[in-house]
């Protein structure tokens, strides 16, 4: 099989495409023909050595993939060659075979095409987890995206809309904004320009966020701790701007807000049942037309290391793939 390899540590530019033994699964694996790779910022940091699940080089990276089982260990049920799955691995996904634990495999609906798939677990995953599990997102509550361009973001807009919400969507460029608002945002914050905290209180009668989805940290997140109401959640995803913040629990506080950590990885792997019931109602939801991810650019494996560049760059609107 060909894949694409990462050496050592670092900047994705060493990164090659290499012939590797063909896959076998073990027990409780699903060996997967990869037919698209989803892209994603956490793969730039796992390259880099900054991730907190760390991979050692040699590896290949990548962790979301869709395509066609091609064969299943001894103890897998659910899927048998020839299905079409999406799956999440933590490594191994930029390749034309991929390996996953039988509970990170799932069937796609007939209607998704294998881009689409690929671009579907991770993001819309953490999203709907989020946004249930975590912050208990009611209808008629406010939800403020910050990233509301990137895939996270624009997942979190869709899904937010679909659970009743008044979507606030900020962002750094009128590009991305425009995107969200596309794919439904209610209003848009330009956070390049004035102040955010400001913006968001003018937007909510003074009172601020319910819930704050936060995949980009930094110093926004300082504003955030500002422009959260009463009983606010702020959601911890990520930290694309670089700088994790310190929490101004004085703030949180005052306003009886809690920040709450979001980590999909974990979840999935401690409570299956409920992730298969997430996924479950996303797929619904993509079936009758309600929820698409957008996909903005396609790159064969040996661009790879551009992929990755763009996405670290953050020049990426929606979601960005693979196609071995």
């Amino acid at each position: 099989m060909r894949a694409v390899v990462c050496k050592s540590l670092g900047p994705p530019d060493d990164l090659a495409v290499e012939e590797r033994p063909d896959l076998e699964p073990k027990a409780n694996e699903v060996c997967i023909k990869v037919h698209a790779c989803g892209v994603n910022f956490p793969d730039t940091l796992i390259v880099e050595g900054r991730y907190q699940l760390r991979a050692e080089p040699p590896f290949i990276p990548g962790s979301e993939v869709a395509g066609e089982v091609i064969a299943v260990g001894e103890k897998i049920r659910h899927v048998r060659p020839g299905d079409r799955v999406t799956a999440l691995v933590q490594v191994g996904g930029f390749a034309d075979q991929a390996c996953a634990p039988g509970e990170a495999v799932m069937p796609i609906p007939r209607e998704m095409d294998y881009s689409q798939a690929s671009a579907f677990p991770l993001v819309y995953g953490t999203v709907i987890h989020a946004l249930r599990q975590r912050a208990a997102l009611a209808e008629g509550e406010t939800l403020l995206v910050l990233g509301a361009g990137g895939g996270v973001g624009l997942a979190a807009v869709q899904i937010g809309k679909l659970m009743g919400a008044r979507v606030i969507a900020a962002a750094s460029t009128q590009e991305k904004l425009s995107l969200a608002s596309h794919y439904g945002a209610d209003e848009t914050i330009n956070y390049s320009h004035g102040s955010f905290k400001d913006e968001v209180k003018k937007r909510t009668n003074g009172q601020g966020a319910d819930v704050i989805f936060d995949p980009v940290g930094g110093d926004l997140a300082q504003d955030c701790f500002s422009a959260i109401n009463w009983r606010g959640r702020y959601l911890v995803i990520g930290f694309a701007a670089g700088g994790i913040p310190e929490v101004a629990l004085n703030r949180l506080l005052l306003k009886g807000a809690s920040a709450v950590g979001v980590f999909w990885g974990a979840f999935v792997a401690r409570e299956p049942k409920v992730n298969f019931e997430n996924f479950e109602q996303l797929f619904a939801w993509f079936s009758e037309g309600k929820l698409r991810p957008h996909i903005s650019k396609t790159y064969p494996l040996e661009e790879a290391a551009q992929a990755l560049a763009d996405m670290r760059a953050r020049r990426v609107n929606g979601k960005i793939a693979l196609l071995p």
